[in-house]
């Protein structure tokens, strides 16, 4: 029997919650293009539940103990005197989430001996050591497209409250003013400007497709150039570099994985390629962006506004220079982990964890490293390497 560590986020504040804003959710059939939603053999939940966090355990207790594993859930990630330290020595299988990530790095890989799957529930597997991963023949598997929509719509979400200053408009309000031309003075509308994605995959996209209708001018680079009737349908330009398509663009918005070949591919040199006064917005990872930078850059007005809500490391540290910098629209790492696409990520998870245990293949799309390789979407989106240097630095968030 296997002993899964399990990695999730702190319940509320005011605790695990009794009641739910809705009482159900929409049902989706399927994901745009016609890939299947989860098909785990049952769940053990209610859809529209708190499930990423500690108490709500992904709905996996029941399924784990009967089948006669150990399982262990904690938010305690970060340090050498964590529970997933502690924990992770004889652990089979670690499931963690993007939003709160157990940095799996060279050195707690070697530490696992027994481990054989780093599961996300969620995407993007950029805290898992993928190079180390490799070389020790670890599974890492993630539940491509579970919440691609979700942090589309939060993309444009962003975009629109920077560009439409609604946060500031919004704290006057809060504040009791009625302050007009403040408001206004940083406001515009984003009619008629030019947007580009950094990839557009399926979120990069699902970001274009939603932006379409409000006659913005849309732009996109990519390893992978898009169909030329997708091109034609949306009115995209292509760009061969991204340098090429900054230069363009009133808004830049990234959607791209984290890897060697990205990290830090926002700095101060690329910026200088911007049109003074543009949007950044980044729902991908924070390590494609040096952060210093674009403090920066928003302190100069090279950038206008830049939003988010991935940050490095996770959690950031309570002095970190994006909590402060001015005209930024940050949230915590929220934009997946809507409770629709907890439901989605939580099914995923059992899936991927039922073809684990009974020997049966792991669909290739939620593969990153399989058989001492990339694999499946990895082999993709990815390139071999390790993105987790610096992630040490999470645990000053519990020390603040």
């Amino acid at each position: 029997m296997a002993k899964v560590v399990c990695v999730l986020y702190d319940d509320p504040i005011d605790g695990y919650p009794k009641s739910y804003a809705r009482d159900d959710l929409p049902k989706i059939e399927h994901y745009p293009g016609g890939q299947t939603l989860p098909t785990p053999k049952a769940t053990d939940f209610k859809p529209g539940t708190l499930l990423g966090s500690v108490s709500g355990e992904l709905g996996l207790r029941k399924y784990l103990e009967e089948n006669g594993h150990t399982f262990v859930v904690t938010s305690d990630k970060d340090g050498p005197d964590s529970v997933l330290e502690r924990e992770i020595v004889d652990a089979d299988v670690v499931i963690s989430q993007p939003f709160w990530p157990a940095y799996l790095t060279a050195e707690r890989i070697a530490k696992a001996k027994n481990l054989k799957l780093a599961l996300t529930a969620g995407i993007g597997s950029d805290h898992v050591d993928l190079q180390a991963a490799i070389d020790r023949g670890v599974t890492v598997a993630e539940v491509t497209y579970c919440n691609s929509i979700s942090v589309a719509e939060h993309v444009v979400m962003m975009i629109l409250g920077l560009v439409r200053n609604y946060i500031p408009s919004y704290q006057w309000v809060v504040k009791g003013g009625w302050n007009i031309a403040d408001c206004v003075a940083r406001s515009y509308d984003v009619e008629g400007m030019h947007v580009g994605t950094v990839a557009a995959g399926r979120i990069g996209l699902a970001v274009l497709k939603r932006l379409k209708p409000f006659d913005m001018h849309l732009h996109y680079t990519d390893r992978h150039r898009l169909p030329d009737a997708v091109e034609k349908e949306l009115g995209l330009t292509w760009h061969a570099t991204r340098e090429e398509m900054y230069e363009v663009c009133d808004v830049v918005t990234l959607n791209c994985p984290l890897h060697p070949e990205t990290e830090h591919m926002i700095n101060d040199e690329t910026l200088k390629r911007f049109k003074r006064g543009a949007y950044l917005v980044n729902t991908a990872r924070g390590k494609l962006c040096d952060r210093d930078a674009i403090a920066r850059a928003l302190e100069s007005g090279q950038l206008a506004g830049y939003a988010g809500d991935v940050w490095f490391p996770q959690p950031a540290p309570k002095d970190h220079p994006w909590r402060t910098m001015p005209h930024h629209g940050m949230t915590p790492h929220i934009s997946g982990t809507s409770l629709s696409a907890q439901t989605r990520y939580a099914a995923g998870t059992r899936e991927i964890l039922e073809c684990f245990f009974e020997g049966r293949p792991i669909r290739d799309e939620y593969l990153i490293v399989d058989g001492g390789k990339l694999a499946g979407t990895g082999a993709h989106s990815y390139s071999a390497g390790n993105a987790t240097g610096g992630s040490e630095e999470a645990a000053k968030f519990k020390r603040s």
